[in-house]
C-alpha cells in the first residue's frame, strides 16, 4: 500500500502537471498526452487522495475543473457550476462510490437506482432556453465561468432552437457532449490529432461559418438550472428531451448493484470499437434528482455521479537503474530508470516503484524487463516484472536505511493501525537540504506563496548559487546578483520582484498551508485559520507552555484529528522549524481570517454539532449548514451560535459547556423542524 507521504511528494507534482495538461486539453485542444493518460493522472490523484485523505487538504484535485476561458468569446458565469465527474477505475472505486452515499445520505438496506450511459470522449458544452427559446451557449471554461459559444452551437442543425411542452420550465439548461464522428474525422485526420481535438478546435472558431464545415454532433446527458424543476428522475429528464428533439444516447440504463454495473461496464467496452464515437468509460448517476440535490456537490464533482473508466495502456521496457528521491516531507521514494519506452503517444523514461514494500513484494531488480502502465502524471508506475527474462546472477535491490543527507530513516507507526508504515522517512526537516530545498519548492508554488519565476528549476539554481536556502531568504534575495546569470534580464527580474513583493501579503490559511506542515493541507489549513483568527495566536504554537493548551483545544475541532494533532506539536519541538516560521512570519504582512457567510437558513450563524441524526449523516447536517449560509465549529466556545443535539449518543461534556456560556441548544426534533420551514 503507498504511504500518504510519498504520495504528498508525488501529488504535489502531479497536481502541477494536471494543471497544465488542463490548459492543452480545455483551452487549447491540443492534449500533449493521450485521454488515457490524462484520465490516469487524474485517476493517481484520486487514489491518494483515497488512501490518503489528509492529501485534499494540500490542494484537492477536487479543487481543479477545466481551465481558465480564453479571450476569444464573451465570458458568462454558469447558472450552476459546470463539474467534472470524479474517476473509477475499478470494482473496488465503484464500492466506495456506493459507500460514500449511503454514509453521506444516512442509508442502511435501501437501494439506489443509477443511470448509466456511455461516456463520450468529447467537448462539454451547455444550452439555456428560456420560455422555450435558445438564449444562451457556453463551453465548460474553468468550471464557473464558460465562454459564450452559441452561434458556433447553432451550427449543429440537430440541436432545437425552440421547444414547447406542457408544464416548460421558465428556464432549462441542458448540457450535451459535442462530439465529431470516427468516419468525419478520417475526412480531416490530417488537420486534426484526434475526434476530439476537431470538436474543440472547431468550437472555438471565431468565425460560426469555419465551425459550419465541420460535421459536429451531440449527445445531451444532464440539466443544470431548471426553473421550475418538474422532473424527479435523471431517467425522466433525458426521456423528455429526446421526444423534443434532443440527441440523447440509445445505450443509457437504468442499474442496481456493483454486479450490474459490470455487465454494463463490459458490454460498453465490448462495444467501443463498433461505435461511431469515441468513449472512455461508462458515467454512473443517482437516478434520483431529489437524492442528488441531498449529496451535492464538492468543490469541483458531484457526489452524486462518477466515470467509471476503461482499463489504461500499457508498455514493456527494462530497468536500467534505481534512484533514490527524498520528499519535502521526509519520504524516501525510489525511482526506476527504464529504457525510454512510448506509452499512449508518449515517451517515458521513469518508473515510480512507491516504496520499499512496493519493490520487495514485486521483487524488482536491476535489469528486469517490467511492464508498466501510466496511472499518473509523468512518472508511470510498475504492473508487472517478468521473470522469465531476468538474468540468473541478478541481486534483490537493497533499499537504502540512510536518507541522502546521511541521517538513518525510520518507518513511522501509524497510531490508528499500529502497522508500521510502507514509506522510510527523513525526520530532520529543514536540516536535511534535500528536504529544505523541497519545502523551498511547495513555498513558493501556486497553492502557497504563488511568486511567478520561482519555478523548481530555478530554486535549484539558486540553492546551487546559495541565494535561497530558507523561505525568508526569499525577501533577501540579492538581485545584483541574479543580473548576471543566463535568461535573467531587465524584464524578468523585474517581473520576480514584483511577485516576491505581491506574496508578502497572505491570509493566514494559506501560510499555515504554506510553511509545509504534515498532514496539513489546505482545507486542514482554513480549519486552523479559523480557530487561532490571527497570525500571533497561532505562533503561540512556538511556546512548549501554550503548546500542549492549544493543542488540547484542538482535539474537539470537525476535521482535525489525531494525526493532525501530531505532526502539528512535531512540527514545532523542533527548534529550526520554529526559527523559519518566525523569521517568515517577519517578513510577511499576514491577515487574519475571516469567515464569509451565504444567504440561508444559517446566515451569520456559527453551529456545532454532536451526537448521530437518525435521518442524516453529519456530513450532510454540515454540508447543509453551509449551502444555507452558516458555518460548523469543532469547538464549544462564546462564538457559537448553537449546539445542535442529535438523539444519538451526544457529548455531555459539550452541553454542560455550551450551557455555562448560555449557547442556545438545537434538539434534533427542532433542528428537523428548522429544515422543513
Amino acid at each position: 500500500m503507498k504511504d500518504k507521504h510519498k504520495v504528498e511528494q508525488e501529488f504535489l507534482k502531479q497536481l502541477e502537471s494536471l494543471k497544465k495538461h488542463n490548459k492543452f486539453y480545455f483551452s487549447e485542444d491540443s492534449p500533449k498526452i493521450s485521454d488515457h493518460e490524462y484520465d490516469n493522472l487524474k485517476k493517481n490523484l484520486k487514489e491518494l487522495e483515497t488512501k490518503y485523505p489528509f492529501l485534499k487538504k494540500i490542494n484537492s484535485v477536487e479543487n481543479i475543473v477545466g481551465a481558465k476561458p480564453t479571450n476569444k468569446f464573451e465570458k458568462i458565469k454558469h447558472l450552476t457550476p459546470m463539474l467534472s465527474l470524479s474517476n473509477s477505475f475499478d470494482i473496488n472505486d465503484i464500492n466506495d462510490f456506493h459507500k460514500k452515499i449511503y454514509n453521506f445520505l444516512s442509508l442502511k438496506n435501501q437501494k439506489i437506482e443509477l443511470f448509466c450511459e456511455p461516456k463520450i470522449d468529447g467537448i462539454s458544452a451547455t444550452l439555456i432556453y428560456e420560455k422555450g427559446i435558445l438564449k444562451k451557449g457556453l463551453s465548460r471554461g474553468d468550471g464557473h465561468t464558460g465562454e459564450n459559444i452559441l452561434e458556433n452551437l447553432k451550427t449543429i442543425s440537430s440541436i432545437p432552437r425552440r421547444i414547447e411542452f406542457k408544464n416548460l420550465p421558465d428556464l432549462l439548461e441542458i448540457r450535451c457532449e459535442i462530439y465529431l464522428g470516427k468516419k468525419d474525422f478520417y475526412k480531416l485526420k490530417d488537420k486534426f490529432a484526434n475526434p476530439r481535438n476537431a470538436a474543440g478546435g472547431s468550437l472555438r472558431q471565431k468565425n460560426s461559418s469555419e465551425t459550419s464545415k465541420i460535421p459536429l454532433k451531440y449527445f445531451a446527458y444532464g440539466f443544470g438550472m431548471i426553473k421550475p424543476m418538474v422532473f424527479s428522475r435523471q431517467s425522466e429528464f433525458l426521456k423528455k428531451i429526446n421526444e423534443l428533439g434532443f440527441s440523447t444516447n440509445p445505450l443509457s440504463e437504468k442499474i442496481e448493484g456493483a454486479d450490474n454495473i459490470q455487465r454494463y461496464h463490459k458490454k460498453i467496452d465490448n462495444l467501443r470499437s463498433s461505435l461511431e464515437y469515441d468513449i472512455d468509460g461508462i458515467v454512473l448517476k443517482v437516478n434520483d434528482i431529489n437524492l442528488q440535490k441531498r449529496l451535492g456537490n464538492t468543490s469541483n464533482s458531484p457526489r452524486w455521479a462518477t466515470a467509471y473508466k476503461f482499463s489504461a495502456e500499457k508498455a514493456i521496457t527494462r530497468i536500467e537503474k534505481i534512484v533514490i528521491q527524498v520528499g519535502r516531507t521526509g519520504a524516501i521514494t525510489p525511482v526506476a530508470k527504464v529504457e525510454p519506452v512510448t506509452v499512449g503517444g508518449v515517451v517515458v523514461s521513469n518508473a515510480t516503484l512507491h516504496n520499499e514494500d512496493e519493490i520487495l513484494r514485486k521483487d524488482i531488480r536491476l535489469g528486469d524487463t517490467i511492464q508498466i502502465q501510466r496511472a499518473g502524471d509523468v512518472i508511470p508506475q510498475v504492473v508487472t516484472v517478468d521473470t522469465d527474462k531476468r538474468d540468473k546472477k541478478s541481486k534483490k535491490f537493497i533499499f537504502p536505511k540512510k536518507c541522502l543527507c546521511g541521517a538513518l530513516t525510520i518507518k513511522e507507526k501509524n497510531k490508528t493501525t499500529k502497522k508500521e508504515d510502507a514509506v522510510r522517512r527523513c525526520t530532520r526537516g529543514y536540516d536535511c537540504k534535500y528536504i529544505a530545498k523541497e519545502k523551498l519548492k511547495h513555498i513558493v508554488s501556486k497553492d502557497a506563496f504563488n511568486i511567478d519565476g520561482l519555478g523548481k528549476k530555478v530554486i535549484d539554481q539558486f540553492w546551487e548559487l546559495n541565494l535561497i536556502k530558507e523561505p525568508s531568504d526569499i525577501f533577501k534575495l540579492d538581485f545584483k546578483k541574479i543580473e548576471n546569470l543566463d535568461g535573467w534580464g531587465e524584464v524578468s527580474i523585474n517581473n520576480l520582484k514584483k511577485a516576491i513583493t505581491k506574496s508578502r501579503n497572505i491570509n493566514l490559511d494559506k501560510f499555515i498551508f504554506s510553511i509545509g506542515i504534515r498532514h496539513i493541507g489546505q482545507e486542514n489549513a482554513k480549519i486552523l485559520a479559523s480557530f487561532f483568527g490571527s497570525i500571533n495566536e497561532f505562533v503561540k504554537l512556538s511556546n512548549s507552555k501554550t503548546r500542549k493548551r492549544i493543542l488540547n483545544n484542538l482535539v474537539d475541532l470537525d476535521g482535525i484529528g489525531e494525526t493532525q494533532i501530531s505532526s502539528i506539536n512535531n512540527f514545532f519541538l523542533n527548534k529550526s522549524n520554529i526559527k523559519i516560521t518566525n523569521d517568515l512570519v517577519q517578513s510577511l504582512d499576514i491577515k487574519n481570517f475571516s469567515v464569509n457567510f451565504k444567504n440561508g437558513k444559517f446566515s451569520n450563524k456559527r453551529l456545532m454539532f454532536t451526537g448521530g441524526f437518525q435521518n442524516i449523516s453529519r456530513s450532510e447536517a454540515k454540508a447543509i449548514v453551509e449551502k444555507n449560509g452558516g458555518k460548523v465549529l469543532g469547538t464549544i466556545s462564546k462564538k457559537l451560535d448553537f449546539l445542535v443535539v442529535g438523539d444519538s449518543k451526544p457529548t455531555k461534556k459539550k452541553i454542560d459547556q455550551a450551557k455555562e456560556l448560555n449557547i442556545k441548544i438545537i434538539l434534533e426534533k427542532d433542528w428537523n423542524k428548522i429544515l422543513n420551514s
